[in-house]
């Protein structure tokens, strides 16, 4: 995970897990729509994945 995800991340969570799939896209945009920190701490999980 690179600092500019991070800080995409912060601004704008659904553009940072842009690559991640549809899916994560539409998870991490309800999340910000309900609450700016939700969304942040989604796309943070997303992005620290080792998984994927």
């Amino acid at each position: 995970m690179s600092i500019w995800r991070v800080i995409l991340s912060i601004f704008f969570p659904p553009l940072a897990v842009f690559d991640k799939g549809c899916g994560s896209i539409i998870i991490v945009l309800l999340l910000t729509l309900l609450g700016w920190i939700p969304g942040v701490i989604a796309a943070l999980i997303i992005l620290n994945n080792p998984n994927k």
